[in-house]
């Protein structure tokens, strides 16, 4: 199936400018009841990530039907970033899979009770996923735990991985939220970051790390490595001078780092 989206705290950010009355929560069930439904045969996705998702209403969520008949009537690509984004908010279990209270309670959450207001809030949400870098990472450890396809996974295929990434990384460096940041340790102890003047990871670190990650990453990705990712994509410099091979970095990085540097010379 085509792979479409790519842990979150425990209340969703509303995204929208409040409005003069509340949400339907009883229109807002209707639209679920609208989507939920439908049957999909098991394809690949255009990244080729391959997937286990409800296809049916055999477990009273929305499926990948609805999903891609919801996505049709938002005017939004099913494989556009923000969708991660949505996910996050309606607290989605997996890839193209909505239950009921998630849907409920994220879209009263973003105020929303009609499709016109749905949109609004997307377009909100993409900004924000791009510019605000709490929320961007918010939205990236929840991709994580999103990306498994079975409960108690510990890890997530490579293939997914590379696949999310290639969702997430443009977004966060076409806007702010994956500004470039200098990383030192305070007087107490803390990790501190100030915006830095060098010029960081770019477009092209994304290509590198996933040639990389396709060639030597082996089969799967731990949590560590996806959590840390994100922080090492903000703080290292372009050309990987300022590495440091004795820090805490998982394996998977710390070998990127010495591979990479042969590349970026």
């Amino acid at each position: 199936m085509d792979n479409y989206y790519a842990n979150p705290p425990s209340t969703p950010t509303s995204a929208t400018t409040s409005t003069s009355r509340a949400p339907d929560v009883k229109k807002i069930g209707a639209l679920f009841d609208s989507y939920k439904g439908g049957h999909c045969p098991k394809n690949s996705y255009r990244r080729g990530l391959t997937l286990e998702v409800p296809l049916d209403s055999d477990t009273g969520n929305i499926g990948i039907d609805g999903t891609l008949k919801l996505c049709e009537d938002l005017g939004v690509n099913p494989e556009d970033v923000v969708m991660l984004a949505v996910a996050y908010e309606l607290k989605s279990p997996g890839v193209g899979e909505w239950t009921r209270q998630g849907w409920v309670d994220g879209w009263k959450n973003l105020q929303c009770d009609q499709i016109q207001q749905m949109k609004a809030a997307i377009a909100q949400l993409s900004s924000k996923l791009s510019n605000d870098t709490d929320y961007f990472r918010s939205v990236y450890n929840f991709t994580f735990d999103f990306a498994k396809t079975e409960a108690g996974q510990r890890s997530i295929p490579v293939e997914s991985a590379v696949a999310f990434w290639g969702l997430l990384l443009p977004a966060g460096l076409k806007g702010r939220a994956l500004q470039h940041m200098d990383m030192k340790t305070g007087d107490d102890g803390e990790t501190v970051y100030t915006a830095s003047r060098d010029p960081g990871w770019n477009a092209t670190h994304s290509e590198l790390w996933s040639e990389y990650m396709n060639e030597k990453g082996g089969k799967g990705v731990s949590k560590d490595t996806w959590m840390m990712f994100f922080d090492f994509v903000r703080t290292i410099d372009a050309k990987f001078e300022k590495y440091d091979a004795d820090a805490a970095w998982p394996s998977a990085i710390d070998d990127f780092a010495e591979w990479a540097k042969e590349k970026l010379c």
